[in-house]
């Protein structure tokens, strides 16, 4: 007896959790929405006016797939937008394109350690955003501090949001090395190592723009320059136009 109300007790729990874990469905664009945008998304902005529509439509078909949930916050617009915007700025130039290596979004309000604590007693919180393994598998953490900061600062070639999707764009093919070949024409894969493994060595000695942390490993070396194009374009355009072209294929396919 005991067993059978243990099994139906967990079954309902279970149900709540599946029901209440799934993405909410977003099916209209309000003026609300339309306003954050265009103060907090610069890449919105400067998008032509028939172009917009489209990405307002990414970003609902990104929440229609994706649930977001707060860590010791309350989500708001602002963070569903945001997150969304991230999700959608990397593969904009791609027709169809649906994160089928992920199910959720975890937002915490600061930067967090290892061990995914944020609390200010914690030590070592130096971590904006990550993709989760394990039993985070199918997850990306994020911190609201980063993400923001992401959008406000326009100049500094740096967004934690679009970083983690280049991470998860990374991923789809099956490994995190900055060989994104779901992107990239086998035939510009070696040009690519090659030109990859050229400028970390320039990073390293301390002859580049480029930020420290892209000489560490060869899919933050992707991530990075991939913040660099989106932010920064023209920047990146006039001090690295090999990386830049090779990019601009990469995330701009001629359809």
């Amino acid at each position: 007896m005991f067993f059978a109300i243990f099994l139906v007790v967990a079954v309902i729990v279970g149900f709540y959790f599946y029901y209440t874990s799934k993405p909410k469905t977003v099916k209209t664009f309000s003026a609300e929405w339309e306003t954050l945008l265009q103060e907090h998304v610069r890449f919105y902005r400067d998008l032509p006016e028939e172009k917009q529509p489209e990405f307002r439509e990414r970003i609902l078909q990104f929440l229609g797939e994706t649930y977001i949930d707060g860590v010791g916050l309350e989500i708001n617009d602002l963070d569903k937008l945001l997150i969304a915007s991230s999700a959608v700025i990397p593969v904009f130039g791609f027709a169809e394109w649906h994160y089928f290596n992920l199910t959720g979004v975890l937002l915490y309000p600061d930067y967090f350690d290892e061990d995914m604590q944020f609390a200010n007693s914690d030590k070592d919180r130096n971590i904006g955003g990550l993709v989760g393994s394990g039993r985070f598998e199918k997850k990306m953490i994020l911190s609201r501090k980063a993400l923001y900061a992401g959008f406000d600062n326009t100049s500094d070639k740096n967004n934690t949001g679009i970083h983690e999707f280049v991470h998860l764009i990374d991923k789809m093919d099956g490994a995190t090395d900055g060989i994104p070949e779901l992107l990239l024409g086998h035939q510009y894969v070696i040009p690519w190592v090659d030109l990859m493994h050229k400028t970390m060595e320039e990073i390293n000695d301390d002859e580049s723009d480029i930020r420290k942390y892209a000489g560490t490993k060869q899919a933050e070396f992707f991530a990075v320059v991939s913040e660099y194009f989106f932010e920064r374009p023209d920047l990146l355009q006039a001090k690295h136009p090999e990386i830049y072209t090779m990019l601009e294929s990469c995330f701009y396919p001629k359809r």
